[in-house]
């Protein structure tokens, strides 16, 4: 008997266009270096291999070795405080030969898959104790990746534990409370745990042109960039910002603004329209899982994969501060890369075993 591949055409096809189209973007974005291409093709094609991986065993076996995997997580990134690689004055990298990884990346994997491990046998809503516990957890992570420092990652890790929290039955009552001693304590948090640039980042949000050829350069440009592509854009590889190398980061964080700049509105209404087409597939599969593990993880991953994109679009528009997060599979990157094509691998699997009844 042939066994059954478990795959996901809609996800499948959907991520393929992210890929190929961030390609041909990031072929503009690296003024036609073929050295920058060629090193994200092959991510890419590692990744779809990944993908299909991650997307054939059974969801019980996440969900058995989901605590392994998390204390995994957290010793490789707890290791880069001692034999990482430091590059830009942070140590987030292992390197093996020729070939660097960035660990945190697997904390967004693995945060969700515990607490959703822990938490989907539990009673609604879920009990003080519980929460306690999974918060300590959540807590845990975002210490150990802030430390490095990578705050934008430590943001997106704790996202991801939180919505997996909320998901499982987080009372609203709680909720409320917490907010409120954010809000109570925000000038702690401001006058003690914010560095000076993040700071900065904060104010210039609010007025880049005070300091327009320091902290307010990259908003300012990004803004130009965007503005500038009109309905249909400039045309490809004819951004003056992105080729006269007035846009920073074009590679990676403000990759959009080159979209935005060389294809205007049409372009990214397209794009925006692929990312609501993977959001909607994957809320679909995750009603119709076959149990509540499968639901929140589903869930969990999904609804961190929107807040990646969301903070990434709104912080190139000038929307929010700049925290340093790339545009899923659009952004040149490794580590980042391979962890979505995981994360997806992982929903497929969790949409398509289907040898139980639903509970």
């Amino acid at each position: 008997m042939n066994k059954k591949i478990h795959l996901d055409p809609y996800l499948f096809i959907s991520i393929s266009m992210l890929s190929f189209i961030g390609l041909f973007i990031l072929f503009s974005a690296s003024e036609s270096s073929f050295g920058a291409i060629s090193r994200q093709l092959i991510y890419i094609v590692l990744g779809f291999f990944l993908f299909f991986i991650f997307s054939q065993p059974d969801p019980d076996i996440y969900r058995r070795f989901s605590f392994l995997f998390l204390i995994l997580s957290l010793f490789l990134v707890a290791s880069t405080y001692f034999i990482g690689t430091e590059i830009n004055g942070a140590k987030r990298w292992l390197k093996f030969y020729v070939f660097s990884f960035q660990p945190s990346e697997l904390l967004k994997l693995a945060l969700p898959l515990f607490l959703s491990s822990y938490l989907f046998h539990k009673k609604l809503p879920i009990s003080f104790k519980d929460t306690l516990i999974a918060i300590l957890f959540i807590f845990a992570c975002f210490l150990i990746v802030a430390r490095q420092p990578d705050l934008g990652t430590a943001l997106l890790v704790t996202i991801s534990g939180i919505f997996v929290l909320f998901l499982a039955g987080l009372s609203w009552l709680f909720i409320f409370l917490c907010l409120s001693a954010i809000a109570v304590f925000s000038p702690f948090i401001w006058n003690n745990l914010l560095q000076p640039f993040q700071k900065d980042r904060i104010w210039t949000l609010f007025n880049p042109e005070s300091d327009p050829y320091g902290a307010g350069w990259n908003i300012i440009q990004s803004k130009i960039a965007v503005g500038s592509g009109g309905i249909f854009g400039k045309g490809y590889g004819q951004g003056s910002q992105t080729q006269l190398n007035f846009l920073p980061e074009t590679q990676t964080d403000f990759i959009f603004s080159v979209l935005a700049e060389e294809f205007g509105f049409v372009g990214v209404l397209l794009l925006v329209m692929i990312y609501a087409f993977v959001l909607l597939r994957c809320f679909y599969l995750a009603v119709n899982a076959r149990d509540r593990f499968c639901r929140l993880v589903i869930g969990g991953f999904i609804f961190t994969f929107c807040f990646n994109v969301f903070v990434n679009l709104a912080m190139v528009v000038g929307l929010i501060p700049v925290v340093g997060m790339p545009l899923p599979f659009f952004s040149r990157g490794g580590t980042s890369l391979l962890s979505l094509f995981i994360m997806f691998g992982i929903i497929t699997s969790m949409a398509s075993h289907k040898k139980f009844m639903q509970r």
